[in-house]
């Protein structure tokens, strides 16, 4: 009954947190000389108008989901992978290289199971590589993986002008690849692929792992104490390792589901805020794999609505990420105010114990 209180709780200020979000957003639209009212019934007529439009909802959030996953498998181990952009780029790099060298040589499904796992493999390896460096010489994480991102978009610069170009050499992009490699389309008249079925299956595994095997366990006592968990006979070393390969072979399954499930080729400049934006959608969700899938949702809805808005009236594009961020700071202050409402909860409780 208590843990059902704390969700309710949890919920409903995340919930107000996200409206008066949006509420503030809308407020400062004037300043951009638009009207914050047309603005609204832009957002909602056009996002919601056709089949097409709604399925890009999906579209979007196929990849949230999973990069947000990414972020927050290692903040249940206390552990922060800032790099699952990074990550992202290299299951990128690994699909697109899969699936050209293997399309004419083995048949559609062959070489999307083996472009799948190469992308879970490339990802979760660069995390790997992370794990070990805070493990072995106790690196900060959050710095390692943030410059891993760097060091990986200079590599898929390097790869772009080299071994993966287009064969006429004249764009900084490879050739797409052939649509027997693509993910089967799952809505009719719309571009919404099994990426997307991918990506809730993703988040239902990594919520089953944390909360329902003792592997999970292992990581969330880690994150509670690591000298508890060691007491316990864990690692804390092998679950730092651990915890940043599961999270970096998520990120990297996104990369899977963008060449292969929507953008169908690698390119430079290829979806650079994913990354960023999964890390603001696992701290609305409290990192529950669960809630990573409503928050994503409602990011995707956000950046579709955001480009009917630049469509329709003189807004900038940068409306999405002000709407987004205005989101964001609430419901990081609706954690603060919460916490600040608990402590004084039970202060009060402690202070009548004793008067009792």
């Amino acid at each position: 009954m208590k843990q059902n209180g704390k969700i309710k709780d949890f919920l409903l200020w995340t919930v107000l947190a996200i409206v008066l979000g949006l509420i503030v957003s809308f407020a400062f639209l004037p300043l951009l000389g638009v009207d914050p009212v047309d603005s609204l019934k832009i957002m909602l007529t056009e996002t919601f108008s056709d089949k097409f439009t709604m399925g890009n909802i999906l579209i979007k959030t196929t990849p949230l989901i999973l990069t947000s996953l990414a972020f927050a498998f290692t903040y249940k181990a206390n552990l922060y992978n800032i790099g699952a952009q990074g990550q992202f780029y290299v299951g990128c790099i690994c699909a697109v290289a899969t699936t050209l060298a293997l399309q004419t040589k083995l048949p559609g499904v062959v070489v999307l199971l083996l472009a799948f796992a190469a992308s879970i493999l490339g990802g979760g390896l660069t995390g790997l590589l992370i794990g070990f460096l805070k493990a072995k010489f106790n690196a900060n994480e959050f710095l390692v993986s943030m410059m891993s991102t760097y060091v990986v978009q200079y590599v898929m610069q390097l790869l772009l002008r080299t071994a993966l170009q287009e064969p006429k050499h004249e764009y900084l992009k490879t050739a797409y690849i052939d649509n027997s490699a693509w993910l089967p389309k799952i809505i009719p008249g719309t571009s919404v692929s099994l990426g997307i079925v991918i990506a809730l299956a993703a988040a239902i595994f990594i919520w089953f792992i944390l909360y329902h095997t003792s592997l999970g366990y292992r990581v969330r006592v880690t994150g509670l104490n690591q000298d508890a968990a060691r007491m316990s006979g864990i690692s804390p070393k092998k679950m730092c390792m651990t915890a940043f390969f599961i999270s970096g072979a998520i990120a990297g399954l996104a990369g899977f589901t963008e060449i292969n499930g929507m953008q169908h080729m690698l390119l430079t400049g290829f979806e650079s805020d994913i990354g960023s934006y999964g890390i603001g959608i696992a701290i609305m969700a409290s990192a529950n794999p669960i809630g990573v899938i409503f928050a994503a949702l409602l990011f995707g809805t956000l950046q579709v609505g955001g480009t009917a808005l630049g469509h329709s009236t003189d807004a900038p594009a940068s409306v999405i990420d002000v709407m987004l961020g205005f989101v964001m700071l609430f419901v990081l202050m609706s954690f603060f105010v919460r916490r600040k409402l608990e402590i004084r909860k039970l202060k009060h409780q402690k202070l009548q114990k004793g008067e009792a």
